[in-house]
């Protein structure tokens, strides 16, 4: 293949957005029962709305890090994630995933 040949990607591209819209939808479920339990009341006070909260913060994080690159993705050759934006991404569905087992879960 020639140095200016068109990339051909495939699916893959494709693939990776549903996996990002996949994670996006679950973070999303996540923060709606956490929300539900804190509003039915069944969740302990402060350290349930503590972590509601932080559970949301963490939702919008990797919402917009997701959003950023589904976006980069429309192009023929994105960019690779940058490690700022993939440790974001990692710490952000790992709070989301912490933090909605301790309100969901009853913790």
């Amino acid at each position: 293949m020639s140095g200016g040949a068109a990339r051909d990607p495939g699916l893959q591209p494709e693939r990776t957005r549903l996996a990002w819209r996949r994670t996006t939808l679950s973070c999303t479920v996540v923060v709606a029962l956490a929300v539900r339990r804190l509003a039915q009341g069944t969740a302990p006070g402060a350290a349930a709305i503590g972590a509601v909260a932080l559970t949301g913060v963490a939702w919008l994080l990797f919402g917009l890090t997701a959003h950023r690159r589904m976006r980069a993705l429309a192009t023929g050759r994105p960019a690779a994630l940058d490690a700022r934006c993939a440790g974001l991404a990692a710490l952000c569905t790992v709070a989301v995933a912490v933090l909605g087992g301790v309100v969901v879960g009853g913790g």
